[in-house]
């Protein structure tokens, strides 16, 4: 599949597809710096797969990841979304600005995909969580996947 032609349409759908962990006991699977577990994920009609990933750096509490990955047949993946920590700032290059180390969302854009830019590229600040467990149950919510249990965190209370 030519990614090149996805629309923001196609992606939002993808992103709002019924979808369910099949995997929910996945390990956590423990490398020099991060902890990382790999989820499973399915569109409940069967048509589409996913792989949701979690990423958290053993020493810098804010350096974390989750991210949803369509991985359609016969083709590469791609990354729909990622929830990030405020561990660093984030270029949005075609928008010439920056988010400056504060949690930011990713999501895949036609226009990311049509420069040939990474399709994630662009991200939006966020105050709707402040620790990879909070980026986890915004993700799981936003993309309606079933089949996990999250733990909201209140980073109102961090203000």
């Amino acid at each position: 599949m030519a990614f090149e032609s996805l629309t923001d349409e196609r992606i939002e759908q993808l992103l709002k597809l019924q979808k369910r962990i099949t995997n929910p006991t996945a390990r956590t699977v423990v490398d020099a710096n991060h902890d990382k577990r790999d989820y499973v994920v399915e569109s409940t009609d069967g048509t589409e797969r996913f792989r949701l990933f979690v990423r958290q750096n053993k020493t810098v509490s804010d350096d974390f990841s989750c991210g949803l990955q369509w991985l359609p047949a016969g083709s590469e993946s791609l990354i729909l979304a990622r929830y990030n920590g405020s561990s660093h700032d984030h270029p949005n290059r075609l928008e010439g600005t920056y988010v400056d180390f504060v949690c930011h969302i990713h999501q895949a854009t036609e226009r990311y995909l049509q420069a040939r830019l990474k399709p994630e590229g662009f991200a939006q600040a966020t105050d709707t969580y402040s620790t990879c467990d909070g980026a986890l149950h915004r993700l799981v919510g936003d993309c309606n996947i079933e089949g996990l249990e999250t733990q909201a965190d209140h980073p109102e209370l961090f203000r």
